[in-house]
């Protein structure tokens, strides 16, 4: 594992311990982030077209993770579709992330803020 990766221990047990990297939960809040209707893509990202090829690191861009002990805190930054409603995607985004992120890592998601960084006015959403 790389040494300048933040990690935090979700369990350990006789066997040894599992140790996940803030990077898997910004990963996992992005694919869920993406996944919400009215979401155009992630800010400071490229398109999602784009990022299955190139592969699920680049979707941690526009994600920023805070893990205290087992609390965690995300920031989201998004372009939304236009024409969709910017507090009901914003509260979609946040259940999406909060539901991945709990289910997966175990960790409880104390906070999850959105910044709506633009409005993508093409036509293809």
């Amino acid at each position: 594992m790389a040494e300048n990766r933040k990690t935090f221990k979700m369990k350990e047990s006789e066997a040894g311990e599992v140790r996940v990297a803030d990077e898997v939960v910004a990963i996992i809040a992005g694919l869920a982030t993406t996944e919400v209707e009215g979401v155009s893509s992630m800010a400071g990202n490229i398109t999602n077209e784009i990022v299955s090829k190139l592969g699920m690191k680049n979707l941690s861009k526009g994600i920023v993770v805070e893990v205290l002990e087992e609390e965690v805190k995300v920031d989201v930054a998004i372009n939304i579709a236009y024409g969709y409603s910017i507090p009901e995607v914003s509260k979609n985004v946040q259940d999406k992330v909060k539901s991945a992120v709990e289910n997966m890592t175990g960790l409880t998601v104390a906070e999850i803020n959105v910044r709506i960084a633009s409005v993508d006015m093409s036509e293809n959403n």
